[in-house]
Formats: structure tokens, sequence, C-alpha cells
């Protein structure tokens, strides 16, 4: 019989075909029709586990609870499960935003890509290796062709042409270097992850591509000349003052120079999961919200040239990337360890359900510099120029 309050009777509740496995051994059917999922309770204490979304989360990762199957459909109860933030998440976060911005990033991107290269390889796309989202122009696409249409709408975006100067901010692991260098584009990338830079600088060479590669925060990027274009894919989630961030791409821009960026996003900025902050991202990490960064660059002397949402292209992004996790199940645990796997698993078929439920958002931004600096409107500052306006 299955207990009377906890998770178990709260799966039991969606009526998802499935089964619930006791710590005694006893097989327990849910809903109706095949299952396509098992969900194992190792012990008792496991099916006393605290009605939260980490405390969920923390006894997964554990082993206490297990998932065969998929996975995905649990997510379903995600929305009556409580994401209590611990207040020692909160005031970390105030510390860690209140610090110097680099020094942060430094740390908290060192920190996600401590498991080295050959770990996202598992299940990123093979062509160009983007930690980010690609653009499905049907559904049935692989994530290799959705990076490649993702490349695509960037130089068509920001025009781009051979003998141009492109900035890459965040380079991952060359996708941009590679596509544009074989197009005659220079491209200077920078990156603040070690394993990173080795990896684009062996890229450059291998393939003698018109590029350079800087191990160097964007915040403290000084060109010597400011470049044609500018491009950053899924790095604006690490960059939460969005001033000190509009500030910085003015002066690195030619007046007309482009910038093509693009992020997961959120209606409430800081909004990021509690397993999130202590298990995928640590730091100041948090989702766009587009209005603030829009709002940014026009008081930066930028125009909008484009917005598009990509939610669903994010979602079927995720989906592939914790398919391909799911199939490398042995390689990654021999390699990096079961919980690595175990984290992974809910980070990217969690974010798969956020972006179809659109709990998550995605857009692409496309952003001129024009000539002049764009004034920062005020209250005062409004007032004094209309009074102006009178005499």
């Amino acid at each position: 019989m299955l207990p009377r309050t906890g998770l178990a009777p709260l799966l039991a509740s969606l009526d998802t075909p499935g089964e619930i496995q006791l710590p005694g051994g006893s097989i327990h059917l849910i809903g109706h029709g095949q299952p396509s999922y098992r969900v194992i309770f190792r012990s008792k204490k496991a099916l006393r586990t605290p009605m939260t979304e980490l405390r969920i989360a923390e006894a997964f990762v554990r082993g206490d609870i297990d998932v065969e199957g998929d996975i995905g459909v649990l997510f379903g109860a995600r929305e009556r499960v409580q994401d209590k933030v611990p207040l020692r998440q909160k005031i970390q976060f105030l510390y860690d935003f209140a610090r110097t911005a680099t020094k942060m990033n430094a740390k908290a991107v060192g920190e996600h890509y401590s498991r080295g290269d050959d770990f996202y390889l598992t299940f990123i796309d093979k062509r160009f290796r983007f930690y980010s989202h690609g653009i499905f122009q049907k559904p049935d696409e692989s994530i290799e062709e959705a990076s490649e249409h993702k490349l695509e709408s960037m130089i068509n975006g920001l025009g781009l042409k051979p003998g141009m100067r492109l900035l890459d901010i965040g380079g991952g692991w060359g996708g941009v270097t590679q596509y544009c260098g074989a197009r005659g584009i220079h491209v200077t990338t920078l990156t603040i992850a070690k394993d990173s830079h080795k990896f684009i600088s062996r890229l450059i060479e291998e393939q003698k591509l018109p590029g350079v590669v800087f191990l160097e925060d964007f915040l403290n990027h000084t060109p010597v000349e400011p470049y044609d274009h500018a491009v950053m894919y899924g790095v604006i989630e690490h960059i939460p003052n969005y001033r000190q961030f509009a500030r910085r791409v003015w002066k690195v821009l030619k007046p007309g120079g482009r910038l093509y960026l693009d992020g997961s996003a959120a209606v409430e900025k800081f909004a990021v999961s509690s397993f999130t902050r202590d298990y995928v991202w640590r730091g100041t990490h948090t989702y766009m919200t587009l209005q603030d960064v829009v709002a940014e660059m026009l008081y930066h002397g930028f125009e909008i040239v484009d917005v598009a949402r990509e939610t669903r292209d994010y979602e079927l992004t995720m989906l592939e990337w914790a398919k391909r996790l799911d199939a490398a199940k042995d390689h990654i645990i021999a390699g990096w360890g079961e919980e690595t796997y175990r984290v992974f698993r809910l980070f990217l078929w969690g974010g798969t359900h956020a972006f179809k439920t659109n709990s998550l958002q995605a857009y692409h931004l496309i952003a001129e510099r024009t000539s002049s600096l764009g004034p920062r409107p005020s209250i005062a500052r409004r007032i004094t120029q209309f009074a102006g306006n009178l005499r």
C-alpha cells in the first residue's frame, strides 16, 4: 500500500502510466496503459523526503530515489512541489553579486566546466559544439542542423562578409570561429574557460583559420580598434549587470556595428531554481530578462533591429541533449561518476520541461550601434528638458 503523504501519492495522482517501487520491493501500477517509468524508493527515509524541489533533487542525486524509463513525464508534478529557496542561497547570491563581476564569472564558469571538454561533447552537437540552443526549421532536424541554422541566422543578421572583424564573446568550443573563419571572416574570441581557450587555439592552428582567442573576460576587453560586429551565444546569463554590459558593447563596436545576442530568459530577473544554484550554476548566473536588456541597449545608443522568440528551439535542443546524455549513461558514470550523471539528468530533463511549459523562454536579439550615445531617462532629466522647451 502506498503511503498517504509524500512524493509517492503525488506521483500516483498524476495519472501518468508508470510504476512506483517501495523499499520492500512491492511495485504499484499508476494510471492506465503501458508504464513509461518506474520510480524506485530505496529506503523509508526516501519516502519521507521533504516536499520541496531542492530536497527531492538531492534525494535523487544521492540515489535514495531512482527513476528508470521516461523521467521527463514526471516533471508534470513540478508545479505542485514548492521550490523553497534556502536563506543561505539568498545571502550567498547577494554576496556574490556585490563582488567584482569578472572574478565571480571566472569562479562560476570554472566550476561548471571543471569536468573537461569530453563530458559536454558527449551530449551537445558534434558539428559546431554549441552549449546553447539551435534554431530548428523542422522539429525532426538534428541539433547539428539546428546549430548550422543558428550560425546562418547570425551571419545574415549581422551582414557579415569576408574580411570583416567579428568579436565572439564566450567562444565555447569554437563553433563561430570554425564557421566564420572558413568564410574569410576574422574572429576574435574571448573566453574565461581555460579548456575552451586551448580547444579554440588548437582549432585555429589545425584548420588555419583567420582568428585569435584570448583568455579574457569581455568586461575587461579593450580592443586596439573597434570591431565590425559581435556575437554572444548563451553568455548574457553570466552578466546580470546589463548597464555595465551595454556600456562595454558600445565601446568595442564601430558605429553601425551590430550585436547578435541569444540566451535563455525568464520574466523575473534572478529567478533561478534552488537546485540549479547548488548543483549546476553557482555565482550570479541569472536568466535573461529581455525587457531589461532591450532597455539598457536603447539607453546606450543602440537601435533594436530584431527580436525573435526561440523558446521551442531551446526545448528541442535540451530534449536532444537529455536523450544523448541518457544514451551515454554508462560512459558518463565510468568517466565522471554517477552523481554527475544524475545532476545533469535532472538539469537537462528539467530544462526541457521548463521551456515546454514556458516557465523559461529563449530569444535572440540584434542591436545596432548608432553614432551617438543614448540618453538615460530620469524624472529629473525629463522635467529639466521639458522646462527648457517652455522658454
